[in-house]
């Protein structure tokens, strides 16, 4: 049985996978699970076991930028999560690469080239296109790895701040008290390294693809 989730917030893209990946795996059981948030990804592994590899757009709802990606690694570092995107410039892809991604698929490649993509990722190998091979750094920078120590809830809390939502609003918006996002907003400084909420907002910004689509993310919110 192969298992796969497919977190992408456009339901029709979400879709076309459903359709398509299943001829990736002729003579296969497939279970494919669809998440439309970071959130739902992390609600999906913590009731299905044995996930095989997580399909992660970069622009997702509760996350910034790559800060997703290096979140799930983090906390699952056995499912290889492999990133898909509109934006697939080889700065883009290197990016993925250096926070741990296992592959990189864009959203205009053709079905061929998805169906060859999938049976390489899931046969433990990675997959990036044409990028070349010096391109490629498997290192993750400090950054990452304090992002990636964040448990599924203060990650959350992090995504919000970094939207400038203040504890009240966090509180109201993930249904807990404001003593309990205060908490987590102490373990997150301490985890990152950082005093105040500027900060964390400077290091959202560091993990986005560019700047101007953090704002842009921002302005769509």
């Amino acid at each position: 049985m192969i298992k796969l989730i497919i977190a992408d917030d456009h339901p029709l893209y979400r879709a076309a996978l459903v359709q398509t990946l299943p001829q990736a795996f002729e003579g296969e059981d497939t279970q494919l699970f669809e998440a439309q948030s970071v959130a739902e990804v992390h609600h999906l592994l913590e009731s299905e076991e044995d996930i095989d590899l997580i399909i992660l757009d970069l622009h997702m709802p509760g996350a910034q930028g790559f800060s997703g990606l290096i979140n799930l690694r983090g906390c699952y570092p056995d499912i290889p999560v492999v990133m898909v995107s509109g934006n697939d410039g080889v700065d883009v892809r290197s990016k993925a690469a250096s926070y741990g991604a296992a592959g990189f698929i864009s959203k205009s490649c053709e079905t061929r080239q998805l169906l060859e993509a999938m049976q390489t990722l899931l046969a433990g190998q990675h997959w990036f296109g044409d990028l070349p091979e010096a391109a490629i750094d498997q290192s993750s920078d400090d950054l990452a790895q304090r992002v990636a120590s964040l448990t599924p809830h203060q990650f959350r809390v992090f995504v919000m701040i970094a939207q400038g939502l203040l504890n009240k609003q966090i509180a109201y918006h993930l249904g807990i008290s404001e003593p309990t996002v205060k908490s987590h907003v102490t373990a997150i400084f301490k985890k990152l390294g950082v005093r105040k909420r500027t900060e964390v907002i400077i290091v959202a910004n560091a993990l986005s693809e560019t700047v101007e689509d953090l704002n842009q993310q921002l302005l769509d919110d």
